[in-house]
């Protein structure tokens, strides 16, 4: 599994996204993550909404092999849901 999370500078979901994605892969669930600054890779929310299909409004925007998941609440709720982390992890 191999999560890829858009975000931007000063966003402090994007950074608890990026915390939770690199606890995930320390604990084996994932095989790993990648973080892409969409000011930094000149990618706007059109473009992102090009690719999920929807409009989008928020940073982060969070996929799990390919597949997009949302924004961190979600993101939070899937790794709960599939039991990706222990509870004391």
């Amino acid at each position: 599994m191999f999560v890829v999370i858009f975000g931007r500078p000063a966003c402090p979901f994007c950074d608890r996204a990026k915390a939770l994605a690199a606890r995930l892969e320390s604990a084996g669930a994932i095989e790993g993550h990648r973080y892409v600054d969409i000011h930094a890779e000149g990618i706007s929310k059109a473009d992102l909404e090009k690719t999920i299909g929807k409009p989008v409004h928020t940073v982060p925007q969070i996929f799990v092999d390919q597949a997009h998941v949302g924004g961190f609440t979600e993101f939070d709720r899937y790794v709960r849901d599939q039991a990706l982390l222990t509870v004391s992890g």
